[in-house]
């Protein structure tokens, strides 16, 4: 045989493929031509020397054996028909990959990556034509990266989720797009993702993604996937965390409900309330929240938190990571943040010098809220690593500051009742910093930012949840009995059964990725939960 001996144990897997499509075989078929002892059974001699018999590759003995180490689930040394077909997908795609620091390095000239990855898109295994294409070491990637961080950003929004989506409903999606160098530079390709399918527990069960990418002789802006509309709107969702805004809208409807329906005396819907104003304290609100996520985001990168941390749940922790993909720069992402920050003081003068009730005295809330989102991650006081301070912070600002200061704006009062209100929802929503504090502890760790479920660990911490929910529960039901609320806020009890259930996951997965259900779900309890409190205090029983 005229071929040269390889060393690269995945393309044996290639090989087959290209056999079974060029000779009308199926895997059963080849699996018996291998067998030549007719043993039910693959021996790393008969691999070997029935890929020379039928013209299929020329491979080295360690070769064959690293894929015989991979495929051989049940540690016998050899290869059942089972065994050799769970290699394959349903469409007769490898599914399997040998680890890369098994396989012997490749010629250089080989610019033929592959790459696998689990379901969330964190690099398992990194060839070394990956490498070449690419530009990383193995060393740089498994573990710490994940596959989106190879294309532009706006590609990773607006297609990425398609194709996974595609490859793991049909067995495979193949297209040409533009991928990232590592030195920033375009590179045009040719792109083949298909599932990699384990056993767990017995079950064929999808575990993560094979890539396979080769380079196109093209210009990179002719592969470059077009963009569908909805990308831009998407990419500004992504990088303010819009959706996480709900927190500071629960608390701020919350205390201009209760304070309109007899909270504060005097203050009537039909007298008082101003469609401007409202419009003023809302978007001055919503400006507040947003320019601390984008002030978050921009010091945990400088502090090289967000670098660190491969374990995140996008978008629920770790950050937008919209540096990382590309979508804004570091000095675009400050820039933002001051703008809201513009925006919120503009909507507090206006509110200060209109022709509404609230002074001047409005300025301590909005200093309080500025500068606690601000310097939540920002030196010299860096909250979020102070132990404890970080969480009491978030539980201040979006509750009790925020009741606080809104009924301060609606009504030039600085009302202690008003302050009281918010701890339900203070604790609501700090119950969603805690969990989504989960994920990221072991990098916050690394990067020096001990917030308390690093300073308890992840063990202990799972009952610091219990009791942020226990305390929302309890500081409702007491705000009743004090009249302080109206009886009618406490259908915001129905809500108990699916926190107990929240509570139990933690419990559960509190060191497993199928915790992100219960980070959702947080962020959504919170949500009903102000929800049902605003219905409550509308006097509509």
């Amino acid at each position: 045989m005229s071929q040269s001996e390889s060393e690269n144990s995945n393309d044996i897997l290639w090989d087959i493929r290209d056999y079974l499509d060029k000779n009308n075989k199926t895997l059963k078929d080849v699996f018996k031509d291998l067998d030549e002892d007719n043993s039910e059974k693959i021996s790393v001699d008969e691999f070997r020397s029935g890929l020379l018999n039928l013209d299929i590759a020329n491979m080295s003995e360690s070769a064959v054996n690293n894929l015989v180490k991979v495929l051989d689930e049940n540690n016998d040394g050899e290869i059942s028909l089972d065994e050799f077909k769970a290699a394959y997908n349903d469409d007769n795609l490898p599914a399997k990959i040998v680890n890369p620091e098994e396989v012997p390095r490749v010629k250089s000239t080989d610019f033929i990556s592959v790459i696998t990855c689990d379901m969330e898109g964190r690099i398992e295994s990194f060839s070394d034509g990956a490498s070449n294409v690419f530009g990383y070491t193995s060393e740089e990637v498994v573990g710490k990266m994940r596959v989106s961080q190879f294309s532009p950003g706006r590609v990773v929004l607006g297609h990425v989720a398609n194709w996974l989506n595609v490859a793991s409903t049909t067995g495979k999606y193949e297209g040409e797009t533009t991928f990232v160098h590592k030195d920033g530079s375009l590179i045009p390709a040719n792109i083949e993702i298909t599932p990699v399918f384990k056993k767990v527990n017995d079950v064929r069960t999808q575990v993560g993604y094979c890539g396979k990418t080769k380079i196109l002789d093209k210009d990179p802006m002719d592969t470059m996937p077009d963009e569908p509309w909805w990308v831009t709107p998407l990419t500004w969702v992504a990088i303010t965390r819009l959706p996480f805004v709900v927190a500071t809208w629960m608390p701020l409807l919350f205390a201009m409900v209760w304070a309109f329906n007899g909270g504060i005396d005097d203050l009537s819907w039909e007298t008082d309330f101003s469609f401007p104003l409202f419009m003023l304290v809302f978007l001055g609100g919503s400006a507040l929240h947003l320019s601390a996520n984008v002030f978050n985001d921009y010091f945990d990168w400088q502090s090289g938190t967000d670098q660190a941390n491969n374990d995140y749940f996008l978008q629920y922790s770790g950050g937008s990571r919209a540096i990382e993909l590309g979508i804004i720069t570091e000095k675009g992402l400050f820039q933002l943040g001051s703008i809201f920050i513009g925006v919120a003081a503009l909507c507090g003068l206006t509110l200060m010098i209109g022709p509404w009730t609230a002074d001047f005295g409005l300025l301590i809330y909005a200093a309080l809220g500025a500068l606690g989102g601000y310097f939540y991650t920002a030196p010299p006081l860096r909250l979020v690593a102070r132990s404890g301070l970080g969480e009491l912070s978030i539980g201040l600002l979006f509750g009790p500051v925020l009741t606080m200061g809104t009924v301060f704006a609606f009504s030039g009062c600085h009302s202690f009742d008003a302050f009281l209100i918010g701890v339900p929802l203070g604790l609501f929503t700090t119950a969603i910093l805690w969990i989504n504090e989960f994920p990221d502890t072991p990098s916050d760790i690394e990067t020096g930012k001990i917030h308390l479920v690093a300073k308890l660990g992840v063990e202990n911490a799972r009952w610091g949840y219990l009791v942020l929910l226990l305390l929302a529960y309890l500081s409702s039901i007491l705000l009743v009995m004090c009249e302080v609320i109206g009886s009618e806020t406490l259908i915001v009890l129905l809500t108990v059964p699916w926190a107990g259930w929240l509570v139990y996951r933690l419990f559960q997965d509190y060191q497993s990725r199928d915790l992100v259900s219960a980070n959702v779900q947080t962020i959504a309890l919170q949500a009903i939960a102000g929800l049902l409190l605003i219905i409550g205090a509308c006097d509509i029983f």
